[in-house]
């Protein structure tokens, strides 16, 4: 070796020392003399899929992978590709106890949507309503009139009469209404409601001031109101068609035909002096109609105004009719809420008709 080649190996070597132990520096597990670890084998992970109320088991490819963002990714790949082995991924969040129950009985996942242990959801029966496109008619025609005259005339009514005199104008058409509740009843069989209808007739006209007032409420003697469409429910006729007239609101084909029996008993149809009986007529409509505003809200958020007047109406209806039998039990087996009893009655009286078929014209 010549003496021009000497520092020249020495550069080399250095540099190659210099390669060796940058690559340990880079890797050190190769600086070791232990065998390099081999593929480490993944470990599915289990998880628990709902497909059409099966449950599958699905193995999770729990390998990992570096990201080009430098993240950490689920089964390799890129972030944009699907991850290998995943085709669906549910928690399973039972507990350990409920685990094993299912291991040992296979029950099957709870569905809250379609629990067979959940109660059938409440049907309401459908009302007869054959003539729902004509009913209909009558229902806009009823409103446009009501907005427009009865309406106005009710709160006028409660601006400029004190609520006083608007109770005794109430008790006063109620009392009135008391000796046709007293014939019904004793038509349907019922002569100890008759007789403590006719009862509190007689106390309220003369203690009460001609009905004014309504000591017979505090007396005890109950206030039941019975019509004709009621005697013929209970004789027999229980379904019959729903039927709204005009000015005058809802009915049945049954009630109309009851009216043909209140007539000849409607005390203020007797009246002859047509003056008197007009306004009679008229300041009962008026009181009927304030009665009428606790439930105008009710009404007016309704998706089908129609729908809920009428299915409410018949459901009223029915009790009024079959309440009796009810009532009288020994209990209230079908747990009816307490309003369906309450004898407060909205409907237009056959009192404030002018014509009632049948019966002749005062």
């Amino acid at each position: 070796m010549t003496p021009a080649a000497k520092p020249v190996l020495h550069t080399s070597a250095v540099l190659l020392a210099a390669l060796i132990l940058a690559g340990c520096a880079g890797n050190p597990s190769r600086g070791v003399s232990e065998p390099a670890p081999g593929p480490v084998e993944a470990v599915p992970a289990q998880a628990s899929v709902a497909v059409d109320g099966t449950p599958v088991a699905l193995a999770v490819d729990n390998g990992l992978a570096p990201l080009p963002d430098g993240d950490v990714g689920v089964g390799g790949g890129d972030a944009g590709a699907a991850a290998p082995g995943i085709a669906a991924l549910a928690v399973d969040q039972r507990t350990d106890a409920e685990l094993d129950y299912d291991a040992i009985w296979g029950a099957a996942p709870y569905d809250p949507v379609a629990d067979a242990t959940l109660p059938e959801p409440a049907k309401s029966p459908r009302a007869l309503d054959p003539w729902e496109p004509w009913n209909r008619k009558v229902h806009s025609f009823n409103n446009v009139v009501d907005r427009a005259i009865a309406t106005p005339l009710a709160r006028a009514y409660v601006k400029v009469v004190p609520r006083p005199m608007r109770l005794g104008v109430s008790n006063f058409f109620n009392n009135l209404g008391q000796p046709s509740s007293a014939v019904n009843a004793l038509l349907q069989g019922r002569p100890k409601q008759s007789g403590q209808s006719l009862g509190r007739f007689l106390v309220n006209a003369t203690i009460g001031v001609g009905g004014l007032f309504d000591p017979a409420t505090r007396m005890g003697i109950p206030n039941r109101s019975e019509d004709f469409g009621q005697t013929l429910g209970v004789w027999g006729w229980k379904s019959s068609r729903f039927l709204e007239l005009p000015l005058f609101g809802p009915r049945t084909v049954r009630d109309a035909f009851g009216l043909v029996g209140d007539g000849p008993l409607s005390p203020v149809r007797q009246v002859e002096e047509d003056s008197v009986r007009v306004f009679l007529q008229g300041l009962q409509l008026v009181d009927v109609r304030t009665q009428l505003f606790a439930v105008d809200r009710l009404r007016e958020g309704a998706a089908d105004e129609y729908a809920l007047v009428r299915d409410a109406w018949m459901q009223r209806r029915d009790y009024q009719i079959h309440g009796d039998r009810i009532r009288e039990g020994d209990d209230n087996e079908d747990g009816l809420p307490d309003y369906l009893f309450e004898d407060d009655d909205a409907t237009v009286p056959v009192d404030v008709m002018p014509i009632v078929p049948g019966t002749p014209s005062p």
